[in-house]
């Protein structure tokens, strides 16, 4: 079932509330404005790959409801577990099929980075790739330096092997995040939509990070 156009916007209507009150007053690069960025990339992306929007929109705007759960554990706790189990009771209350709410909740639990349980549907699959877009390019780039802020990283360390530090520390810096994370996201995006809004990002983000290191050493 897709529902209409104005019922999928009754639903977005139904869930801004609690989902902002579930963020709460969580880090700033996993805010609310990152959550409304994902939307319009999921709105963006969705009606190209085939996708029930009212499926995605509710689990675009619920995906990072368990977030502050996993800052406050310093990564103990997976965000996209806790956003599901939170999102469960929210979903019972729309005007969704069991089917749809299946879904939903699937996009939810698949869409973290570093997770168990691939994606596996098409509303899964576009949440996954804007939730990545937002990660990469200018935006992804500011909410690396963002993090590493909130976590009391510094702003570049010198320490050799630099994939091996522990996230979560000092060590866990912009440009940590560059190296583990952010520069593999172009290759394992999973819709066409998003391969190609991602290869552009991924360029803009190689030249600042080059640039980055030439001015840290004082030859640019």
């Amino acid at each position: 079932m897709t529902l209409p156009t104005e019922s999928m916007e009754a639903i977005i209507a139904a869930l801004q509330d609690p989902a902002q009150r579930l963020l709460g007053d969580g880090r700033g690069s996993h805010d609310w404005e990152h959550t409304l960025r994902v939307l319009r990339l999921c709105r963006r992306l969705g009606p190209a790959e085939g996708c029930d929007m009212a499926v995605l929109s509710a689990a675009a705007l619920l995906h990072d409801i368990g977030r502050h759960h996993q800052d406050e554990s310093n990564g103990t706790v997976c965000h996209a577990d806790k956003g599901a189990a939170l999102a469960a009771p929210l979903l019972a209350e729309l005007p969704l099929t069991g089917a749809q709410r299946a879904n939903a909740l699937h996009c939810i639990r698949a869409h973290r980075f570093r997770n168990d349980e691939p994606p596996a549907t098409p509303e899964a699959r576009v949440l996954y790739d804007a939730d990545k877009l937002d990660a990469i390019g200018a935006v992804g780039v500011a909410r690396a330096f963002l993090f590493a802020g909130e976590v009391g990283a510094a702003l570049h360390t010198r320490t050799a092997g630099i994939e091996e530090t522990a996230p979560y520390s000092r060590d866990d810096t912009g440009y940590r995040e560059f190296r583990v994370k952010l520069r593999h996201i172009r290759g394992r995006m999973l819709t066409a939509s998003g391969r190609r809004l991602a290869a552009e990002r991924h360029r803009f983000m190689e030249a600042f990070f080059a640039r980055f290191l030439e001015e840290l050493e004082g030859r640019a």
